[in-house]
Parts: structure tokens; sequence; C-alpha cells
């Protein structure tokens, strides 16, 4: 009798510039485990050494984008009456994949087609733009577990929904509806069923058309200028601004200008 091989947790395919990895547990929401953390990873630091790739949409398979770590999990599953080191889990799974995806040489999209919660709304919102079907929502559900939002939730949430909102997700754990998460600012775009693959495909392919060394530095100037001074956001500025203008995406969009034409960009 021959063995059924499992099917892969974590699916890529790439259409033409743009890389689509979606998370493939659907019997398990999607939760997270090590195995599927380590297959992410490898993916996303792969994708960054593609020259080929200039965007990637993380989705997820079946209805729920990502239900956040797999308590069943070994490595944090309290049920064998083992001690476990959580901070350990953070430190080795998490902290790497939250920096190497706001770290990602390209744009990144949250294709958030069902519920988001815990450490799976971190990856989310981390994303540089975030679409979600409406029937999604997002879950901080860390508080009823006697633990605290991670994967970069304290850093993030604050940061799109201001201290209180995020405050009141954090401690509620509150089902938030994608309708309401858009009204917020936390999500870029709540879009409805029928519309939400066309509108995904839509925004990627944009993305990926555009000057995307110039949107990554855009995107950590941002993040760094929201703890910085103007003078020290000012010189930054600069900064990235002398360097890209000796890229050949910025005398390929002048020229692109000029002659009334598409550009083609091709920096990375």
């Amino acid at each position: 009798m021959m063995m059924q091989e499992s099917p892969p947790n974590l699916l890529a395919e790439r259409r033409g510039s743009v890389l689509t990895l979606t998370l493939n547990r659907p019997e398990a929401l999607n939760s997270l485990d090590g195995a599927l953390i380590a297959a992410l990873q490898r993916a996303l630091d792969e994708a960054a050494e593609q020259r080929e790739v200039r965007c990637v949409v993380l989705t997820g398979a079946g209805r729920a984008f990502c239900a956040g770590q797999d308590l069943k999990d070994p490595a944090v599953a309290p049920d064998d009456g083992s001690v476990k080191d959580l901070g350990d889990v953070v430190e080795r799974n998490y902290k790497p994949l939250a920096l190497r995806l706001r770290a990602m040489p390209v744009p990144t999209v949250a294709a958030v087609n069902g519920v988001a919660a815990g450490a799976g709304a971190s990856l989310a919102l981390l994303c540089d733009i975030a679409i979600a079907r409406r029937g999604a929502s997002f879950v901080q559900a860390f508080s009823a577990l006697g633990l605290i939002p991670d994967t970069g939730a304290t850093w993030v949430l604050p940061r799109l929904a201001g201290r209180a909102r995020a405050l009141g997700l954090c401690l509620l754990g509150e089902k938030l509806p994608a309708e309401r998460a858009e009204q917020m600012g936390l999500i870029w775009a709540c879009v409805d069923d029928a519309a939400f693959e066309s509108e995904v495909v839509a925004v990627a392919a944009r993305l990926a058309a555009l000057p995307v060394r110039a949107l990554a530095r855009t995107r950590a100037l941002l993040d760094r200028g929201l703890g910085t001074s103007l003078e020290a956001a000012l010189d930054a500025e600069a900064q990235a601004q002398r360097e890209l203008g000796f890229a050949s995406d910025f005398a390929e969009g002048v020229a692109a200008f000029a002659q009334k034409r598409p550009p083609r960009f091709t920096d990375r």
C-alpha cells in the first residue's frame, strides 16, 4: 500500500513578476507551527534574492488567512506537563520572520481572505498593503491566553491605529471586522468577495510595475521617521534621494515622462 504524501504547507506561485505565497494548512485555519514558519522564512529569503520577483503576495488557503500560533505545536503546547519557553519561540521563529517581512526589497501585499488572528494578524499588518475580504476579520487573541501580543503587534498596531485603539484591540481581544479595520486605517482596503481576487491581482501588478527599490526605501523611511526628529528625517530623505537619483529607474522615469510612454523599471 502506497503512502500518500501530505500536501506542502506553503504554496508558491509566480505569475510574471508577482510571487504569491499561500499558507496551506486549511484544516488548521493556516495556524503557524515550526515547519510552516520555516517554510515561509525560506520562501521570503529566496524571493528577496530573485530579481524576477518584484512583489510578494501573502494569503491563506481555505476560509482563513492565518489563525496565529498553532497551540498544538509541541514547541508551545503545555499539555505534556513541561514548561515551554515562549520567549525562545518568539526569538527563534517570529522575530526573524517579522524582520524579514518588513525588510523585503520589494513591496508586499497581504490578501486577507478570512480571519487573521494573533501572529496571523501581525503578519498581515506588517505587509505594505493589506487588502481584506469584507467577511474577513482581525483578532488580537493573546489576552485570553494570559499573553501579550507578539510578532511585532505592539510596534505596528499603535502606529496604524493609535494608542487608544491599539490598547482596546489588545486588551479586549474582540473580533474586528474588515470594514471597521479599513475605517480605522488599519488596512488599505476592504473589498467585496466577488472583487477580492481581481483587486489583489491588480494592486500587486501595479506595485510590481513601479520602481520597487524606491518603494522599499519609502517604507524604511516611514518606519524610521516615526521615531526620529524632523531634522533626522530630512537628512535620511536627502541620503535616499541621493542614492536613488543615481539609479537607472530615475533616468527611465524621466525619459518615459518626456516621451509620453509607460516606464520600464528594472532596479531592485
